[in-house]
C-alpha cells in the first residue's frame, strides 16, 4: 500500500494512518510508529480496511489483552471478543445493538480495569449521520485553573451505572433489582495520568452528575457539570465521519467520545468492535 503515512486528522486529536494494509502482518517497528502516535493524539484513523473478526482480533491484541465486558447477546457468534454494533436484522433478529453509546462517554467507565484501547471498523455506514465525536479530556485538563486542578486532583468520582440509567437511557425502564446487584458503584479519579505518558486527562465525562466521594451533593453536582461542559467545547473537539472501510483506535485515558444519530430505516450502519485491556486508573 505504499510507505506509512501519518498526518494530523484535526487540530484537536488524531492521527490519520495512510500506506498499511491492517489484515496482513507488519513489522514491530511500524507497530511502535502506530503506538507512539496514538499514546500522543489519543486517535488513530485508517481507511480503505478489509478485515476479518480474525484480522480485527489479532491486530487488537498488539495493544493488549483482548477484552470481553459487554453483553453477549450482542456479541459474533463465532467470535465473542467482537460486539457487533448494526441496524441491521436477520430472521427477525437484531444482529448487534442497534443505538449504542449515543451520549458522552469513556468505555468501561464503570469497571475497575478499564479497557486502554477500542477499535471499532465500519463494514457498513450511512452516508449522513452515524458520526463519532471525540474530546480531548488530556487537553481541556492542561487548560483548567490551576486552582481548580488542585481543587480535583485527588479527588475520586463515583461511576454508577444505576445512576447512569435514566440519563442514557430515558426510554428503558427503571433498573431491576438484580441489575442493581449486578452493577456495584465504582469509584475513579476524577483526574487520571496515562499509564504510558504520564499525562493527565479529565476522568469525570459524559452527561451524568456523576458524585464526588467526600463532598457534598450540592457541591459535587455544579462542579461535575462544570468540568463536563468545559470538556466538550469546540477546541476539544473532532468528528469522525465514517466511511466503509474505516477502522478507528481510540485511547480510552484521554479520550471521550459519542455516537449520533442516523436514519436507521433507509440505512445500513454495521460495525464490529474490540478492546484492549488497561490498567487499574490512577
Amino acid at each position: 500500500m505504499g510507505a506509512l503515512q501519518l498526518r494530523p486528522a484535526s487540530d484537536a486529536l488524531g492521527v490519520e494512518v495512510s500506506g498499511i494494509d491492517l489484515s496482513v502482518p507488519f513489522a514491530a517497528a511500524t507497530f511502535d510508529r502506530l503506538y507512539a502516535a496514538w499514546v500522543a493524539s489519543g486517535l488513530l484513523v485508517f481507511r480503505r480496511q478489509a478485515l476479518s473478526p480474525q484480522d480485527q482480533i489479532a491486530f487488537t491484541r498488539r495493544f493488549g489483552e483482548v477484552l470481553i465486558y459487554t453483553r453477549s447477546e450482542n456479541a459474533h457468534p463465532e467470535h465473542p471478543e467482537v460486539l457487533i454494533l448494526s441496524n441491521l436484522r436477520k430472521h427477525g433478529r437484531a444482529l448487534g445493538s442497534p443505538a449504542s453509546g449515543r451520549y458522552w462517554h469513556t468505555d468501561g467507565h464503570f469497571l475497575r480495569r478499564p479497557p486502554s484501547a477500542s477499535i471499532l471498523y465500519a463494514l457498513h455506514a450511512p452516508r449522513q449521520g452515524g458520526d463519532t465525536h471525540f474530546a480531548n479530556m488530556a487537553r481541556a485538563y492542561d487548560d483548567l485553573p490551576a486552582a481548580l486542578k488542585a481543587q480535583i486532583n485527588d479527588r475520586r468520582v463515583i461511576i454508577s451505572r444505576v445512576r447512569s440509567r435514566p440519563y442514557n437511557y430515558p426510554d428503558k425502564p427503571p433498573v431491576t433489582a438484580e441489575e442493581r446487584a449486578a452493577w456495584p458503584d465504582m469509584d475513579q479519579p476524577m483526574v487520571r495520568t496515562h499509564a504510558v505518558t504520564g499525562q493527565k486527562a479529565l476522568y469525570v465525562g459524559g452527561n451524568v452528575p456523576w458524585r464526588v466521594a467526600g463532598m457534598p451533593e450540592a457541591e459535587s453536582t455544579p462542579l461535575i457539570r462544570g468540568l463536563q461542559a468545559h470538556a466538550i467545547q469546540p477546541a476539544y473537539l473532532h468528528v469522525h465521519r465514517w466511511r466503509r472501510g474505516d477502522v478507528l483506535v481510540w485511547d480510552n485515558r484521554t479520550l471521550l467520545h459519542r455516537a449520533t444519530g442516523y436514519d436507521a430505516i433507509r440505512t445500513r450502519r454495521h460495525m464490529h468492535r474490540t478492546s484492549a485491556a488497561g490498567e487499574i486508573p490512577c
